[in-house]
């Protein structure tokens, strides 16, 4: 069972760490849920742990609807942090009417390779998200998706997490996320069965 624990700065991403999170994805304003750290805080962070990143490619809050201009910057962002030594990238773009948007999300996906792919919780917000994951299993370098099933919490999102495990592709992780605690994580898991988990306190409370 792997847990990936959702840090905002180097002392969390070392405390982290040493709690036993298997993997890190790092982003800047939680509050905004979640922007992109950048390359500074992003090398700190690789340099002070022994566990892979993920780092979240978004420069700002509000919807996932991205303006040609706004796809360009995600993509130059993207193809610096094949240079960084992170492990992934975390992305997530919805069309005018809220559903996946399959054509830059394929050219990000394609100029992150060969880093993993992960298309973030913007899932939740489509209106189908059996329908999200079967065109997401279709776009290539997408090897994972962060969901809590369409619901505030992945307890709530249960039965479409379950729905979601089971049709996912060999090739694609489905990530359940959503107040996964380590206090809530071994009766979540016991629901779901799957491999990898994802939560800010996952492995404990990290913020001093």
């Amino acid at each position: 069972m792997l847990l990936e624990a959702c840090v905002e700065n180097l002392a969390e991403a070392i405390l982290a760490e040493k709690n036993g999170a298997h993997r890190l994805e790092l982003c800047s304003r939680l509050d905004l849920d979640g922007l992109s750290p950048g390359k500074e805080l992003a090398q700190a962070v690789i340099q002070a742990v022994n566990i892979p990143v993920k780092v979240m490619i978004r420069h700002r809050g509000g919807d996932f609807h991205y303006t040609p201009a706004e796809v360009d910057a995600l993509e130059k962002e993207i193809l610096d942090a094949r240079s960084w030594g992170v492990q992934g990238i975390v992305i997530g773009l919805l069309d005018e009417k809220g559903e996946v948007e399959v054509t830059h999300t394929t050219r990000l996906a394609l100029a992150a390779g060969p880093l993993s792919v992960t298309y973030h919780k913007a899932i939740d917000e489509t209106p189908d998200l059996i329908r999200s994951l079967q065109t997401l299993q279709a776009i290539p370098g997408v090897d994972a998706i962060l969901t809590s099933g369409g619901a505030p919490t992945a307890d709530a999102g249960q039965a479409t997490l379950i729905q979601m495990i089971q049709l996912a592709p060999p090739h694609l992780q489905i990530i359940p996320a959503g107040r996964i605690t380590a206090d809530n994580i071994d009766a979540i898991h016991g629901i779901l069965g799957t491999s990898e988990y994802h939560g800010r306190r996952i492995v404990g409370e990290l913020e001093g």
